[in-house]
């Protein structure tokens, strides 16, 4: 099983743990794996049970889209006095794909 699919394992059964309201654990996330008759390493269980293990879910699911949210309002109510650094913006990235083009690396090559 590839390394994305094993991690998407370990997410899933642990919000479907965080859903049910119990404890987020390496045999709990294994156990329920192993009910979906999914087969990982023997490290992601134990690997996400300790990096979840302090961590508010409940936050981290409600506050996925907000960080970009308020970035994206800011250049909105800037106004006119934004435009010379928005077109600044535009020439760097511009030469950026230029310079990739140039060494080969092009997306559309």
């Amino acid at each position: 099983m590839g390394e994305n699919t094993s991690e998407l394992a370990c997410v899933y059964s642990a919000l479907i743990l965080h859903d049910d309201d119990v404890a987020i654990t390496a045999d709990k996330l294994q156990t329920l794996m192993k009910a979906a008759n999914v087969s990982v390493e023997p490290y992601w269980p134990g690997l996400f049970a300790k990096a979840l293990g302090s961590t508010d879910i409940g936050s981290l699911i409600s506050n996925v889209g907000a960080g970009g949210g308020a970035a994206a309002a800011a250049p909105a109510a800037g106004g006119a006095a934004d435009a010379p650094a928005e077109e600044k913006k535009e020439e760097v990235k511009e030469e950026s794909e230029e310079s990739d083009d140039d060494m080969g690396f092009g997306l559309f090559d």
